[in-house]
C-alpha cells in the first residue's frame, strides 16, 4: 500500500487494519466512526428527515465517507452522518450490492451487503456502542486537509475550547461538523439563526466582542487601569471603590450641560437610586469575578498572582467556531469562513498575550454566563478543556505560537 498520511486517527485505524488483513478490526473501526452519506442539498432542504441512497454510476455501490475524508463543502452536496448499524437496518434487497467506504483512497473497501454481512455489521456495532464518532474532551486533529501552523491555524485554535468539548477536529476549516441538518439545527436552537443574513450578523457581533456583557468588561477595564497606574496587584476593595467612583462620576458628567450644534443641551440627572443600584450590582460582580479567579488559581486555570484581563475571548472563541458552523450549515462560503477565522485570531491576539491568558478570559466569560458560581458541570467542563489544551503535547496551543506567525 506504500506510505500514506491518514487525515485523522479514524482513517489511520482503518489503514492499519486493512494493511494487516484484519477485516474484523476494520469493521470495529467503522462501527466507531460516523459514516457520512452524500445527499443533494435541495432534496434535504425539501425533506430534512429523509436520507436517500444515491448509488454509484454503475449501481454497484453506495458511497460513504469517514469524517477525515470529507471534501471541501460545496453549495449543492451535503452529508448526513449515519452509523454502521443504521446502514445494516436500512438496507434492503433493492439496494446496491456493496457499501463503498472511502472509494479511491488507500482505505477504501467495498463491503458486501448480504443479510449475513448486515448481521455482522450489527454485531460489530453492538460490541462498540455507544462509543461513536470523535470522543468529546480530547484534542482531535486533521493531519492532512487542515492547517497545523500559520495564521489560519491560529484562528482555528482560538475556537479549540468548543472543538474539544464538542468532539470535533480543531483545525477543520473545510467544515462539515456533525452533518448539514445537525449544523442547521444547532444554529437554530442555540442562536436563532435560520438564514445567511442572520449568520453574518451574529458572526459580526462576536468578532466585535459585542455579545459579552459590557458590565463585565467595564469591571475588568477598571482593574486594568488600576493595575497599570499602580504597577501591581489590585486589592478587591480598592477595585470596588474605583468602580463605584467611576460610575458616579459618569452619571454626574452625563447631567452636565453639553454644547451641541443645536445649542446647549441640558440632561436631567439620573435618579440617585438608579445610579446606586448600578454601583451595588458592579460591586457584587467584582466579588463574583474575584471568587472565580481564586478558584481558577486553585485549579490551575490561572497562575498564582494572575488575573483575567478581559472576557472578550469568550466572543472570539465562539466567533472562530461560528465561522465554521455557518459553512457547515451552508449559510456562508469557505472563503467567508476563513476570513472569520483569521479575524477571530487577530482579535484575540490584540486582547491577550498568551494562550493561557486568552483561555482564562474565555473561561470566565463562559462561567459568568452559565455557571452562576455553582462550580458545576459548566465550570468542570471548561476547566477540563483548558487543562487538555494547555498540556497536550500534540495540541495546537503547544505547537502554535501566540505571536510571530509566519
Amino acid at each position: 500500500m506504500g506510505t500514506w498520511t491518514a487525515p485523522s486517527a479514524i482513517e489511520r485505524e482503518l489503514y492499519e487494519a486493512k494493511a494487516r488483513g484484519d477485516w474484523p478490526g476494520y469493521l470495529d473501526a467503522l462501527a466507531r466512526s460516523e459514516l457520512f452519506l452524500p445527499q443533494y442539498r435541495a432534496q434535504v432542504d425539501a425533506e430534512p428527515t429523509q436520507a436517500r441512497f444515491h448509488p454509484t454510476s454503475d449501481r454497484s455501490g453506495l458511497v460513504v465517507l469517514t469524517r477525515g475524508m470529507l471534501p471541501a463543502p460545496d453549495p449543492h452536496t451535503v452529508y448526513l452522518p449515519r452509523s454502521l448499524a443504521w446502514f445494516a437496518n436500512a438496507w434492503d434487497s433493492a439496494d446496491p450490492p456493496h457499501l463503498a467506504v472511502n472509494p479511491g483512497s488507500p482505505v477504501q473497501a467495498y463491503l458486501t451487503t448480504t443479510p449475513a454481512d448486515r448481521v455482522r455489521w450489527r454485531a460489530h456495532w453492538d460490541a462498540v456502542a455507544p462509543v461513536w464518532g470523535l470522543a468529546p474532551g480530547a484534542v482531535h486533529s486533521l493531519h492532512t486537509g487542515g492547517p497545523l501552523h500559520g495564521p489560519v491555524a491560529h484562528g482555528l485554535a482560538v475556537g479549540a475550547h468548543l472543538a474539544v468539548s464538542n468532539g470535533e477536529f480543531w483545525n477543520a476549516i473545510a467544515y462539515h461538523g456533525n452533518g448539514y441538518t445537525r449544523e442547521r439545527e444547532r444554529l437554530r436552537q442555540s442562536w436563532g439563526i435560520t438564514t445567511s443574513e442572520g449568520w453574518h450578523e451574529v458572526l459580526r457581533g462576536l468578532l466585535g466582542a459585542e455579545m459579552v456583557s459590557p458590565v463585565w468588561e467595564f469591571a475588568l477595564r477598571v482593574r486594568r487601569v488600576l493595575a497599570s497606574d499602580f504597577a501591581g496587584p489590585v486589592d478587591v476593595e480598592h477595585w470596588r471603590h474605583a468602580a463605584a467612583s467611576t460610575l458616579r462620576r459618569s452619571a454626574e458628567r452625563a447631567a452636565e450641560p453639553q454644547l451641541t450644534p443645536d445649542g446647549v443641551t441640558v440632561t436631567e440627572p439620573r435618579p440617585t437610586a438608579e445610579v446606586e443600584g448600578e454601583v451595588a450590582g458592579v460591586q457584587r460582580l467584582i466579588g463574583r469575578i474575584a471568587r472565580y479567579e481564586q478558584r481558577f488559581r486553585a485549579d490551575g486555570l490561572l497562575a498564582e498572582g494572575d488575573w483575567v484581563r478581559s472576557v472578550e475571548g469568550w466572543d472570539y472563541g465562539r466567533a472562530s467556531q461560528m465561522a465554521r458552523w455557518g459553512l457547515g450549515a451552508r449559510y456562508g462560503t469557505l472563503a467567508e469562513a476563513e476570513r472569520g477565522v483569521l479575524r477571530a485570531g487577530q482579535a484575540a491576539r490584540g486582547a491577550y498575550r498568551s494562550w493561557e491568558e486568552f483561555s482564562a478570559g474565555y473561561a470566565l466569560g463562559r462561567c459568568l454566563h452559565f455557571d452562576e458560581e455553582e462550580f458545576g458541570e459548566w465550570y468542570a467542563g471548561t476547566l477540563a478543556t483548558h487543562l487538555t489544551l494547555t498540556t497536550d503535547p500534540a495540541g495546537p496551543w503547544r505547537n502554535i505560537p501566540w505571536r510571530g506567525l509566519a
